[in-house]
């Protein structure tokens, strides 16, 4: 499972994923007329946790990775839960949250990784009626320039054939996945809304960060090494070509988001 994946390399992870700009967050805020409680969902390392403790009286961040938890940061309102993949109502009340009582869910380059239907059931038992949000969210491969992302572009239809079903989902930008909610107050649509973050990667935090993804993973645990000398040696040209040993990396991110309304 592509949760395994990330289990294993939870530092690096951290390390080396991009952060959530600010008016990402604003964004979701300003559509939960509360802000008493956020669930985050999938929290993994708290990322999204993070930015959220500011914007909400109250957080409980849930992951099935204790190893990716015990990287989050140390909160005074967030509590964190490692929780089984698949809750029963018994277990989403008691870990999570009471029925009904929490302000926005929020699920963070993670939804696809989800048995979304199951997750969905869970986010609609512990919303607010009519007015609760659920945000989800997805980012795609960095960009750098022309030269980096041609060769990037190669590497990645290299890497499909070894992908997780789920991770078309994240290629297609979050633009079909199922997501049966109301519009938020202000919008005509569900989304996805789109963002972007920026990190400054030198060449090997830019393989590094090839290295953490789900793409890489995979094919290297069937023993396909995606990163060939010949590979490298294309990446490396590329990358030196303006002279430039460190790179401003663009991070497209889209957003769906919606409410639960009323119960039928």
């Amino acid at each position: 499972m592509a949760c395994k994946l990330y289990d294993n390399q939870a530092k690096q992870y951290r390390d080396i994923r991009p952060s959530y700009p600010p008016e990402l967050f604003q964004f979701i805020a300003s559509k939960t007329p509360v802000h008493d409680l956020a669930w985050d969902a999938g929290a993994g390392n708290g990322q999204a946790t993070l930015s959220l403790s500011g914007l909400y009286k109250n957080v409980i961040a849930t992951d099935t990775s204790q190893n990716q938890l015990q990287l989050a940061p140390d909160l005074p309102n967030v509590r964190y839960q490692q929780t089984i993949p698949l809750m029963n109502e018994i277990d989403l009340h008691h870990n999570v949250a009471a029925q009904s009582s929490v302000d926005v869910v929020t699920v963070a380059q993670a939804l696809h990784w989800f048995d979304i239907s199951a997750f969905y059931r869970q986010a609609n038992s512990l919303l607010k009626k009519p007015h609760g949000v659920i945000a989800a969210w997805c980012y795609t491969a960095p960009e750098i320039n022309e030269s980096v992302d041609s060769v990037f572009n190669r590497y990645y239809i290299e890497s499909k054939p070894y992908w997780d079903p789920a991770r078309n989902i994240l290629d297609d930008e979050y633009r079909s996945i199922d997501f049966p909610f109301m519009p938020v107050d202000g919008e005509a649509h569900t989304g996805p809304f789109t963002f972007k973050t920026e990190k400054l990667f030198d060449l090997d935090a830019y393989f590094a960060y090839l290295k953490s993804s789900s793409g890489y993973q995979m094919p290297l645990k069937k023993g396909v090494e995606l990163l060939r000398s010949d590979v490298i040696e294309d990446f490396e040209r590329a990358w030196n070509e303006d002279g430039n040993t460190h790179k401003i990396a663009t991070f497209p991110i889209y957003l769906r988001i919606g409410k639960v309304g009323n119960p039928n």
